[in-house]
């Protein structure tokens, strides 16, 4: 199976490139829009990533997947909460709610599959234990954004709803990245609730459970147990050896953890615990140069 990760330089898409290319049965290619980032994979990954690709640029887009012809591509572009041009609508609309649907067609044509993925942010965090027939009650333009691209009505898409935690290639944009730069006491939200997945793990769930799955169409949550920020930067602190005082705050209280019961139904998969969970992040981390 020949597999096209758009977007392989993010912190899923270079976690999900990596994880995939461990089956030899999978012919794994990536988009880089540069060069730069060819240094942070391994020759035997570099080989098969195509660098200076605009995936927004129409013409390049139909020209890369010509060149490559993939049986599935898996859909990691996408701009991040954390970033100020999440708030530009000229930026976030075509990017993460136009986009998805243009690839999702020209998908379509060639009979290749798409698999995207998106966010709990698409929820306000005012309930928890969103289902998929949950309103997406989002206000923010980021939430909206991301709600407008989830591709759920096309027979060659499907979309799995989530949130995710690991190491970027470079910048500390990541909750984990984040944390593990600071220094003597951190806040740990005590009210804020995670349920999503470390990098690794949904992209293994990618690999082992959904590629081999083609008639999983529509929405899915994907998700873990929920947890709470404070108890999360406790595990990330054990694990990592982190020696740093974690106050528990309760003044944040927002709750967007998901019920992924619909897709272990359908799959079987179920998520380990935290302490799993972690152990695995930590494992498989990678940052910086190669």
């Amino acid at each position: 199976m020949k597999v096209l990760v758009l977007g392989a330089s993010g912190m899923l898409g270079s976690a999900t490139i990596r994880t995939l290319s461990e089956n030899k049965d999978l012919e794994v290619y990536g988009t880089l829009r540069s060069e730069n980032g060819l240094r942070h994979f391994e020759a035997e990954i570099a080989k098969r990533l195509l660098t200076g690709i605009d995936v927004e640029n129409q013409d390049v887009l139909v020209s890369t997947l010509g060149k490559v012809c993939p049986d599935v591509i898996i859909n990691c572009v996408g701009l991040i909460k954390q970033l100020s041009a999440a708030k530009d609508p000229l930026v976030a609309l075509p990017l993460n709610a136009l986009f998805p649907h243009k690839l999702a067609r020209l998908a379509a044509l060639s009979g290749t599959r798409l698999v995207h993925v998106s966010t709990d942010c698409v929820f306000s965090g005012a309930t928890g234990n969103y289902t998929e027939e949950s309103t997406a009650d989002a206000t923010d333009l980021y939430g909206v954004s991301k709600h407008l691209g989830e591709v759920v009505t096309y027979d060659n898409a499907v979309t799995l709803r989530t949130s995710i935690i690991g190491r970027e290639l470079t910048s500390n944009n990541s909750l984990v990245d984040w944390f593990l730069a600071q220094q003597g006491e951190v806040k740990g939200y005590d009210k804020a609730i995670f349920s999503g997945l470390p990098t690794c793990e949904l992209a293994a769930v990618i690999r082992d459970v959904v590629l081999p799955n083609s008639a999983l169409t529509g929405l899915y949550h994907v998700s873990a147990k929920p947890i709470s920020k404070y108890e999360l930067l406790r595990l990330i602190a054990a694990e990592y050896g982190k020696d740093i005082t974690i106050v528990r705050d309760d003044k944040v209280a927002i709750d967007r953890s998901l019920d992924s019961s619909r897709f272990s139904k359908a799959t079987g998969y179920v998520a380990a615990e935290w302490p799993v969970l972690v152990k695995r992040m930590h494992d498989n981390d990678f940052r910086g140069d190669k």
